[in-house]
């Protein structure tokens, strides 16, 4: 039987259609009050941008600590075992701590979107500083035996299970505060934070191996940059304890106190004395509705946080060791390449997460996904060369395809969940992938290298989950200079919010 072909779609009137499509949708969306648009208060932003960067570079500055003392602590902790053997406790200790991530996501996440972003912050802040300070006082193996690295791996799951509530609760709180325009811009000052946490300890960590040598690190040196997170763990709770709560919760306690639930079920959250509290169920309600209700967008932010992260620590915590231990450089030359290749990536973070406000966060993440599946492989090749050169080229490479992700991340993944469920969701996402993938990255890294022989092996991990990134960019929304979902908008000045409210009155109605 003759089957006539089916004319092609005429590219013209798919476009008239998509058109009509917006129109439509537009019109049907909620007419948006003056009284309903949030205008942001930037003294108030700026203070909560400050205050979080402080805490995630916090959470980094130990990140960065310990990736560049590895090699150090193995011999601290495990001087039992032989240099290899001590290389990979090392690694698997700091693989421990993203065992009790998720753990403390889903204490914290939920206990956020109840009792405020703030509150928990500051708890998340205290906990981190006080793991941090105390690896700092552990004495060695040689001196208490077994109960060294015990005691480093109990301190490890302090500061993983404070973590855990960290960087969804920081995320949340910057995206909350920000107007819908620039949420990208004030965004990237918590990845600015990564990269000055990380740079930080690299730069201590060079100039304490530079003038004790690796002798003095060993005997005490190891423990100066621990016992500094202290004070800076105080200085960053300081902040958080001065500032407000985010606009979109107290809007979301104001609803609720008024028996107007914002897409969340009032019984879960209670609306006893003007807003949220811990109901006895609660917990379990909302975990219920995050995995059964987001599931589908729960996935999505753990694909793409897995690719984010094994990229991340691949760079900024494996690569340290990967230069010392398997090309044979000298520790400061991993160092040096370290901070230059943080430095240039903190010169341009910014003005791509503002860009990403304009251009929208698809494109700039699609860039460091498919820069990671292109140039991963020939950027370790250029390490195994063996020069300065080449190994300065191929760590600028390869940040450049990280920083933008990192200039964009921070604005998308709070973007993926309503206000009611945002903390605990982004908090179990972001940290269920990081405990599978970016912790173990590392540690599985090393393996491979030992297993394979082959010193390419970490760059096909790393391409493979460039894979898994890009299908989760594909499979995302776009919500650049769009409001947060379950909130109203949020802009930057009172004359933006009057013309947005006349242009909701002037829209016609079907």
């Amino acid at each position: 039987m003759h089957h006539e072909a089916s004319a092609p779609p005429d590219p013209a009137a798919l476009r008239r259609h998509r058109v009509l499509f917006r129109a439509i949708e537009q019109r049907l969306r909620p007419k948006v009050r003056r009284s309903d648009i949030t205008v942001s208060d930037e003294r108030a932003v700026k203070r909560a941008v400050k205050a979080a960067a402080l805490g995630n570079a916090m959470e980094w500055f130990d990140f960065g600590i310990y990736a560049y003392l590895t090699v150090t602590i193995g011999h601290v902790f495990y001087s039992g075992a032989s240099d290899g053997v001590q290389t990979l406790a090392s690694f698997g200790t700091f693989a421990v701590s993203f065992l009790v991530r998720p753990l403390g996501g889903m204490f914290f996440g939920p206990l956020g979107d109840r009792v405020g972003r703030k509150t928990v912050l500051a708890l998340t802040m205290m906990l981190m500083a006080a793991g941090t300070f105390a690896i700092g006082l552990i004495p060695s193996y040689d001196t208490i035996g077994v109960w060294a690295p015990i005691l480093l791996i109990l301190c490890r799951m302090v500061q993983g299970f404070s973590t855990g509530g960290e960087y969804g609760g920081a995320a949340t709180f910057i995206a909350e505060y920000a107007p819908d325009k620039r949420r990208g811009f004030y965004g990237s000052f918590l990845e600015m934070g990564t990269l000055a946490g990380y740079t930080f300890a690299a730069g201590l960590v060079l100039v304490l191996t530079t003038v004790l040598g690796d002798s003095g690190m060993e005997s005490w040196g190891w423990r100066v940059p621990f016992l500094v997170g202290g004070p800076i763990g105080v200085v960053g709770l300081y902040l958080r304890l001065r500032l407000d709560e985010t606009p979109a919760f107290k809007r979301l306690e104001a609803e609720q106190a008024a028996g107007r639930p914002a897409g969340a079920d009032p019984e879960a959250r209670g609306t006893e004395n003007g807003g949220p509290h811990l109901s006895e169920d609660a917990p379990q309600k909302e975990l219920k509705d995050i995995f059964g209700t987001h599931w589908r967008t729960m996935l999505q932010c753990v694909c793409l946080v897995a690719a984010y992260n094994v990229a991340n620590y691949m760079l900024l915590t494996y690569m340290p060791t990967y230069i010392t231990e398997e090309l044979g450089h000298e520790e400061s030359l991993e160092l040096v390449s370290a901070i230059v290749t943080m430095l240039a990536m903190m010169t341009v973070i910014v003005h791509l997460g503002a860009r990403s406000d304009r251009v929208g966060r698809k494109p700039l993440l699609m860039t460091g996904m498919v820069g990671f599946l292109v140039c991963t492989v020939p950027a370790f090749a250029l390490f195994q060369q063996g020069g300065r050169l080449a190994i300065f080229a191929g760590m600028l490479l390869l940040g450049a395809c990280l920083v933008c992700l990192l200039g964009t991340m921070s604005a998308t993944l709070p973007a993926l969940f309503p206000t009611d469920v945002r903390y605990g969701s982004l908090a179990i996402g972001y940290n269920l992938s990081a405990s599978l993938f970016g912790g173990t990255a590392p540690v599985i890294m090393e393996a491979l290298v030992s297993g394979t022989g082959s010193k390419l092996a970490p760059a096909f991990y790393t391409t493979g989950f460039a894979v898994v990134g890009i299908i989760a960019v594909v499979t995302l929304k776009e919500t650049a200079r769009q409001p947060l979902e379950g909130s109203p908008p949020s802009v930057a000045t009172r004359e933006e919010a009057e013309e947005m409210a006349r242009g909701q009155a002037q829209t016609p109605a079907f």
